[in-house]
Parts: C-alpha cells; structure tokens; sequence
C-alpha cells in the first residue's frame, strides 16, 4: 500500500506527483462517448473550427478523473475509504489533444471523523497544469481517510 494515512495528511502538506498524462483524441473520444456526452466541441473537429478555440477540447469530466486519478498512487492508494464530494471544481483553460497533464495536490483541511473511530476527514486541493505552465483544472475533493491501524504489542 502506497497511499498515505490520515495523521500523514497535515494541513499545508504539497505533493507534486511524478506521473504525467499526455491526452489524446482517442481519450476524448473513448469517454465522451462512454458518457454518453454528444458535445460538438468534443468530437466534431469540423465544428470544432468553428469556436472560439479552433479545435476540439478535452472533455472537462475527464480531465477532473485523470488529476484525481494521477493524484491515487502518492496520496489515497488503499488508505481511503471513500469520496465525499466536491466543493469546487473549475476549469480555468482549456485543454487540447496532445496536451501533457501534470497533477499537484495539497491537503487544505484536515479533521478527525465524528462518526467513525477508524477515520478522518481531508479536503484535497487538486490542480492540474500543462506543459504550458497553465491551470487547467482546480478541485477540492473531501475524503474520508483511515487512520494509522494501531500497533498490538
């Protein structure tokens, strides 16, 4: 197991994570298709031409997945019990084909369960830039973390 557990979660702690993503028509295509998502600007290169951005561009819920999913190995790997939601979600530039994602997660908050003995809750901040040094996509993720299993002696 390779994620860590809440009491590694301090407030302030800023993981820059080594796995990198170059996106592709084929993952554009793939998802917005398995999510049902028609969108022109997603995969209507034609229509594409068109927009304001002159080609197509990524689909935003996938790019919200790819930053969480990059974010997994170094962060919440078998230590997470579960999402809780998103409290913000924004998508400052777009994102296009061949474009190469870089993910960044930083724990905002941090508190102990009132529920549940085994756990406690963390707000991430997820941002996820390009090769460009631009943002793409800021998030802030609750989850619910386990706490460090007790050593028997």
């Amino acid at each position: 197991m390779s994620g860590l557990y809440f009491e590694d979660l301090h407030e302030g702690l800023v993981v820059e994570h080594a796995i990198r993503r170059t996106v592709t028509e084929m993952d554009n295509t793939l998802f917005s298709a398995l999510t049902y998502n028609p969108a022109a600007l997603h995969i209507d290169a034609e229509y594409a031409k068109g927009t304001v951005y002159g080609q197509r561009v990524l689909n935003s819920t996938f790019l919200l997945a790819l930053v969480v999913g990059i974010s997994v190995i170094d962060t919440t790997l078998g230590t997470t019990i579960g999402n809780l939601g998103f409290e913000e979600v924004r998508f400052p530039k777009p994102v296009f084909h061949g474009d190469t994602i870089r993910g960044r997660t930083e724990v905002a908050a941090s508190r102990l369960s009132k529920s549940r003995a085994d756990s406690g809750i963390v707000t991430f901040r997820h941002v996820a830039s390009t090769q460009r040094d631009e943002q793409v996509c800021i998030a802030l993720r609750n989850a619910l973390m386990l706490l460090r299993p007790q050593q028997s002696t």
